[in-house]
């Protein structure tokens, strides 16, 4: 388990309830945002090159041992807004190298793993920048308990129904077979082929390792691969991204067979060109994600700066890895069958909201025929 300093008491409390449901070793690492602006601060400038290969391998080594993972994010979204940028981009590609091996056991569900929030200071006053710390930690606090379903009744139960909901969304989308999404909107018109035999997936997952697993809380999406050569348009974001500690806001990109061939934002441009430049499949897309506007997470109206949050209250792209499991058959596949059939290949999976209620979205049939899936953010 990972979290950042502030979330102790509740690192403690999942340490708790994971020996009492039978875990042999609870293994927690804890993330100190301050340490991390003494390195931007104070590190040498060739330091910013580098990352703990030793340790990214050791994760992988756990990963491939069947070891379980759970991430606690919360850490302040916008801590390094105002180092330079050049050395925040440098410092995500180091890590994002380092951590390819891990990434890629997590990317085909390995193992079982999941991400969830807690409330922390700096976070919860950048949500909520009007109100005092003790009355923006209580309203992030109620925010996270509605979006996890945490303050249900029953929470076990209202998840069951919740990811059987989005089980049967999923059935549908796979009926269809749709060779493409169109997405429209304002400053967008992008069209998204999907890969060749793509499948999609939902709520709860199974892994590898045959354990069920919901890999996100909160989530409402459905998603899928696209086709790393079939992607053509323009886009624009409809939140902010938040990126290792950098806002990147207002992003506007073009993509080109399958490419990002120009891209901007009005904030944090430097380092969405240090993440596009990451590699090849940095600039092609992993993943296309259908959320609909009325999600509870868009519905509550607040904009958290966290992607676990924002991700599902909007559809959205992912650039980089692609997920190996959204393919047919995808345990016969090696990586190159995959990556012929159009999964892409990279050392990052970065996701990006480009969903409102103002965004239509169209299946495109194989006969290049077209029928309605979204209409002003919501599912037709």
């Amino acid at each position: 388990m990972t979290a950042p300093l502030e979330a102790l008491a509740l690192a403690r409390r999942i340490t708790e309830q994971a020996y009492k449901a039978g875990a042999s070793l609870v293994t927690t690492l804890f993330v100190d945002d301050e340490a991390t602006l003494l390195r931007f601060r104070y590190a040498s400038d060739t330091m910013f090159d580098r990352a703990p290969e030793w340790f990214y391998n050791g994760l992988a080594a756990a990963y491939a041992s069947g070891t379980a993972r759970l991430a606690i994010t919360g850490s302040n979204p916008a801590l390094l807004a105002n180092e330079e940028p050049a050395k925040v981009a440098r410092a995500n590609v180091a890590m994002s190298k380092a951590s390819r091996p891990a990434l890629e056991l997590i990317a085909r569900h390995e193992i079982n793993w999941t991400i969830v929030p807690s409330a922390t200071p700096a976070w919860a006053k950048l949500v909520f920048p009007n109100e005092s710390e003790q009355d923006a930690m209580s309203h992030l606090w109620d925010g996270i308990f509605a979006a996890t379903r945490a303050n249900a009744s029953d929470p076990v139960a209202a998840w069951k129904k919740h990811t059987t909901a989005l089980e049967r969304r999923v059935d549908i989308l796979n009926g269809k077979r749709y060779s493409a999404l169109h997405f429209r909107g304002p400053g967008t018109d992008l069209r998204v082929g999907l890969a060749d035999d793509h499948l999609w997936l939902g709520g709860a997952t199974m892994s590898r390792n045959g354990i069920r697993c919901i890999p996100n809380m909160p989530t409402e999406e459905v998603f899928t691969t696209p086709h790393k050569d079939r992607v053509d348009g323009v886009v624009r974001s409809t939140k902010p991204l938040s990126y290792q500690g950098a806002l990147i806001e207002n992003i506007e990109v073009r993509f080109e067979r399958g490419s990002v061939v120009e891209a901007r934002s009005t904030q944090g441009e430097q380092v969405l060109r240090g993440m596009l430049d990451t590699d090849e499949g940095a600039r092609k897309l992993g993943e296309v994600a259908l959320v609909p506007h009325s999600s509870p997470v868009a519905a509550s109206g607040i904009l958290y700066w966290n992607t676990l949050f924002d991700e599902n209250a909007a559809s959205h792209i992912a650039l980089g890895q692609a997920y190996s499991t959204c393919m047919r058959n995808s345990d016969s596949l090696s990586t190159e069958e995959r990556f012929a059939r159009g999964a892409n290949e990279s050392l990052i999976h970065v996701d990006w909201m480009i969903g409102s209620g103002e965004v239509d979205v169209d299946g495109i049939n194989a006969d290049r025929s077209s029928e309605p899936v979204m209409r002003r953010g919501e599912w037709v």
